[in-house]
């Protein structure tokens, strides 16, 4: 496995591999890596030749209240984990790589509507920020496929209209969220959860499995709405949203919108969590 933090050797070696006719699956990442980003990477490797990884904490997408210093950085660890999961290469770019006019004079990527609803609106520039590096590394490795996790489903989904919006030439892949044996949906953030937190967490799988059927059974949205952020309050939450959205476009569902997805994302202690579940609603009448 190779591991390369400067531009010009990645492209060099990338010309290489697409003279040889081989195709790239390339995974991002901030690194502090877990099950759920490695099941990424053997999704990666089963769609093309060669897996690039990028490791770049992207202080992009951090807010003025988001301690960009505190995010965990395990390099050493990762990089391990990659070779043992038949990574080709590890991009680890600096931020001067990324940002060498810094931030300021950085040119941006937006996606109105999607990126500005849910965690774009409790996270403002979050997903300009998102959008910005993903353009940024499809440019620099020039995959022909890119892996993401459903886990964090509003930003594949900014993902998925940036790369159809701005004509690049990449699959996107969305895959399953991993979780853990109680439901909890594996994040780098969960190693800020304190025992009894850890525990509490999987309270929020529990409740979107309930929502689910609530909904199949026929209750109201809205109403439904209501008594899952009166249950996570219950629970020791403190929600940020909780909502509930047709698949499709994450606008507010109608009637004959079946196929729906819950989105929440909740403080427990001082972690924020985020998870989703998509549900089929059977049509009535």
């Amino acid at each position: 496995m190779q591991k390369i933090e400067q531009l010009a050797e990645l492209r060099q070696v990338r010309t290489q591999w697409a003279r040889a006719g081989e195709s790239v699956a390339f995974v991002p990442t901030m690194g502090n890596l877990h099950e759920g980003h490695l099941r990424l990477v053997d999704h990666a490797r089963s769609v093309a030749d060669r897996v690039v990884v990028s490791i770049f904490v992207n202080p992009m997408q951090f807010s003025a209240n988001e301690d960009l210093d505190k995010y965990p950085r395990t390099m050493a660890a990762d990089c391990k984990a990659l070779e043992a999961r038949g990574v080709d290469l590890v991009f680890t770019p600096t931020a001067d790589t990324i940002y060498p006019k810094g931030l300021a004079q950085q040119t941006y990527v937006e996606v109105p509507g999607i990126g500005d609803i849910l965690c774009g609106t409790s996270r403002p520039g979050h997903f300009r920020g998102v959008a910005t590096i993903v353009c940024k590394l499809f440019n620099m490795v020039q995959p022909e496929h890119a892996v993401f996790g459903k886990k964090d489903y509003q930003q594949l989904m900014v993902i998925r209209l940036m790369t159809q919006d701005l004509s690049l030439p990449v699959m996107i892949h969305g895959v399953e969220t991993e979780r853990a044996s109680d439901g909890l949906a594996l994040s780098s953030r969960n190693g800020y959860l304190n025992a009894e937190e850890r525990t509490q967490a999987a309270q929020i799988y529990q409740l979107l499995r309930w929502m689910e059927q609530q909904l199949q059974a026929g209750e109201d949205p809205i109403e439904l709405e209501h008594r899952g952020q009166a249950s996570l309050t219950e629970a020791g939450f403190k929600p940020d949203y909780l909502s509930i959205r047709r698949r499709s476009d994450l606008q507010l569902p109608t009637a004959d919108d079946h196929q729906l997805v819950i989105l929440v994302a909740a403080y427990l202690g001082t972690t924020r969590l985020i998870d989703n579940w998509e549900v089929n609603r059977t049509p009535t009448g």
